[in-house]
């Protein structure tokens, strides 16, 4: 299971891992990875709360947010952004549902994806901000919030029918069993209930509402999920999760 952390660890984040640390795996390795997500987004998570704990005393808070909110994005070399503005991109685009997938394969951003990234960085420093003023403890709300929004992105793979017939979402969308599914958002809630308690409890089972029906609208425009949906799905988990703080 070390192997399959540290694989998952270098396949959702941009940290260094030793490739010899997560060397011969196989597919179903991977699809069995998917249960340390809620962990890898308490350790993206944790760290982006560090810069902020390090940083709000010097330069304040609200610019202590906006450098949290990049060393988030930066720990992920902004994967699950990309897929948010691919996203966008494509079911704004009041295409056919094949143009929308063409759409969301392109690498050029869109007016969409372009708004959609300003609108939720902006709300992700914003709320950062707002809930550190609060009294919030700043790096549990964080690590919990990353590892909601990870944990809940299971919830666009079980079940669920790959819209496109070749991708990086195919290694997991109508791959993880129920078991995999329940363990890992039963995992998430651990992590989130350790970290914020009651309050934490009631924000993940809000963003589980959410992104829920979210996969549901997705699956009916696309007929399905992709690769660019899961990071979607991740970056709206973690600012539903932190305004469901609020």
């Amino acid at each position: 299971m070390n192997r399959v952390f540290f694989a998952m660890l270098s396949f959702m984040s941009r940290l260094p891992v030793p490739q010899r640390w997560s060397q011969g795996l196989d597919t179903p390795d991977y699809v069995r990875g998917i249960v340390t997500f809620p962990v890898i987004g308490l350790l993206l998570g944790g760290l982006s709360g560090v810069v902020f704990v390090l940083l709000n005393h010097w330069c304040g808070t609200p610019l202590a947010a906006l450098f949290a909110v990049l060393a988030l994005a930066l720990l992920t070399g902004g994967l699950h952004l990309d897929g948010l503005a691919d996203t966008c991109d494509g079911v704004f685009s009041a295409r056919p549902r094949e143009r929308m997938l063409e759409i969301m394969r392109d690498s050029r951003l869109g007016t969409h994806g372009g708004l959609a990234l300003v609108f939720v960085l902006l709300a992700k420093v914003l709320v950062v901000s707002e809930l550190a003023l609060r009294g919030e403890n700043m790096l549990a709300a964080l690590a919990a919030a990353c590892a909601c929004g990870r944990g809940m992105s299971v919830l666009l793979m079980y079940g669920q029918r790959y819209a496109r017939e070749e991708g990086m979402g195919n290694l997991f969308i109508n791959k993880i069993s129920f078991k995999q599914t329940a363990i890992t958002l039963a995992l998430a809630a651990v992590v989130v209930i350790a970290l914020l308690g009651i309050n934490g409890l009631t924000a993940l089972l809000f963003t589980f509402v959410v992104v829920w029906l979210f996969g549901q609208w997705l699956k009916r425009i696309l007929g399905g999920q992709t690769g660019d949906t899961l990071g979607a799905a991740i970056e709206v988990g973690e600012i539903v999760f932190l305004l469901a703080l609020l």
